[in-house]
């Protein structure tokens, strides 16, 4: 997101299980794009309410699985936050070798590309 359209909007990312690392190929495929995530930190949305983030401070939660759009729905039930659910191919798991691996992450980094600027226009930055 910061990748498209710099800072004019606040973003944080978070899923509904804690990873210790993120993906290499996530990472890898990212990468292609100018978009740096080996420091990336995955934390959960648990972790974020431990340490104090405010949902209300959001105006948007954009869940890419069927699972974080449950706990996020659950979790703004009394907020005023819009949920919307991108269904995006979920890559791990799939693939026999390395480059059809990547194919899949390559696909599923398009796939959220493609709904970011459905949702919010062309890219800003590049």
């Amino acid at each position: 997101m910061k990748k498209f359209y710099g800072h004019r909007a606040y973003v944080q990312s978070a899923g509904v299980k804690h990873e210790l690392e993120i993906d290499g190929f996530a990472v890898a495929v990212c990468a292609e794009l100018g978009v740096e995530l080996e420091r990336h930190r995955v934390r959960s949305f648990d972790e974020m309410e431990e340490w104090g983030d405010d949902l209300t401070g959001f105006d948007l939660i954009v869940a890419l699985s069927p699972a974080s759009q449950r706990r996020a729905l659950d979790m703004t039930r009394t907020f005023h936050i819009d949920v919307e659910y991108w269904p995006i191919l979920d890559p791990t798991g799939l693939g026999e070798t390395r480059e059809a691996k990547l194919a899949s992450y390559r696909q599923a980094r398009d796939q959220i590309v493609g709904r970011m600027q459905d949702r919010f226009g062309p890219a800003t930055e590049l």
